[in-house]
């Protein structure tokens, strides 16, 4: 195994979703899914059982009855326990593809990454932005974009915390833009002690801080303040929040769902009262601003690969499996249209890849 910068081995989740929990392997995600990697061990793409049907690298191209190669995949922290938890249990479906995965931030992995051309995937928890579509198109790289779940972008404080357990939107922005930069807790509300904040977020790589400047700060505004514990790594997060009585950070609604017991998740108030965040309250919309998409881009070149593009359908075909992607991560899975927008885009994607 390898490890990144941030010391996340590649193909291991965080939450070792896999190797404690009642999945059971691939057996789990076999019997909800409709995608071909299902049956690639009776004969591979060739099996009428795809969810999109097939490509016409399949019709032509003579394959064998067992999958193999390499996957690399870089990008966001907070698509990292999803990815992970979908490669492994195709990993023990297909013993023979070796899947790596890096938490590199969304940004990290765009620029690093995949637009380079090094990775077959780029997870995100943004949008891929207009400068990161003109890298990877100078190096011949076409993204192609996957919607894969709802995140709950989530702020934390202390348990012991009992004075901001609820703020506003306006609280948020003025904790953590350039411009008002408070040092203390009075120093954003007069009624709240006069105490010195610890400040812990995700790194300018990250498609979180991204998300969160959009929705919070405003991008058109002075900015996120840099005087905080900067980390790509959620665990960080966590342990700082944990550790500090007057700590706030924020991080994707995953890593908050297995720490419950450890922060304090701060309900928002968008105008209309206080919403905690909830895998129902981001599906219905009510937590606002900080309910998101979440994506994958895999690279259309690499889906002319048979494996890379049977890793892609295996992920979207379960985009709707509420056991691993709801109870399991953290996060809403896509309801049956989503899917099924997912699964064309992807068939197509595919269908061009091999022409």
């Amino acid at each position: 195994m390898t490890e990144n910068a941030d010391g996340v081995s590649a193909g291991i989740s965080r939450r070792k979703l896999l190797a404690t929990t009642g999945l059971a392997g691939a057996g789990l995600l076999a019997g909800c899914t409709q995608s071909n990697t299902g049956s690639d061990q009776n004969g591979g793409g060739d099996s009428d059982g795809g969810s999109g049907g097939e490509s016409d690298g399949d019709d032509t191209t003579p394959t064998s009855d067992v999958l193999s190669g390499d996957i690399e995949i870089a990008g966001s922290s907070t698509v990292f326990p999803l990815a992970t938890a979908f490669g492994e249990i195709f990993q023990q479906e297909h013993p023979e593809v070796n899947i790596s995965i890096q938490s590199t931030g969304s940004g990290g992995g765009f620029a690093n990454f995949f637009c380079p051309g090094e990775t077959d995937f780029n997870n995100a928890s943004r949008p891929i932005k207009e400068g990161e579509m003109q890298q990877c198109e100078d190096n011949g790289v076409e993204p192609v974009e996957l919607t894969v779940a709802t995140d709950a972008l989530t702020v934390v404080v202390n348990n012991e915390n009992d004075f901001a357990t609820e703020m506003t939107v306006e609280e948020l922005k003025t904790l953590w833009s350039a411009e008002s930069a408070p040092t203390t807790w009075s120093d954003v509300n007069s009624d709240w002690p006069d105490e010195e904040i610890e400040f812990y977020g995700p790194t300018d790589a990250s498609g979180t801080y991204d998300y969160f400047i959009e929705a919070i700060i405003g991008e058109e505004g002075p900015g996120h303040r840099q005087d905080y514990s900067a980390t790509e790594q959620d665990r960080t997060i966590i342990q700082g929040v944990e550790g500090s009585e007057f700590a706030v950070g924020y991080m994707g609604f995953a890593y908050y769902s297995t720490n419950t017991d450890r922060v304090t998740a701060v309900a928002v108030d968008n105008g209309d009262g206080p919403v905690e965040p909830s895998l129902e309250t981001a599906k219905s919309g009510e937590y606002a601003p900080l309910s998101r998409p979440l994506f994958t881009y895999p690279s259309k070149q690499s889906l002319a690969e048979r494996h890379v593009a049977e890793f892609a359908r295996f992920f979207v075909d379960n985009t709707d499996n509420e056991q691993v992607v709801a109870e399991e991560v953290g996060y809403v899975p896509l309801d049956a249209d989503q899917k099924a927008e997912q699964v064309d885009k992807l068939e197509t994607a595919i269908e061009e890849a091999n022409a």
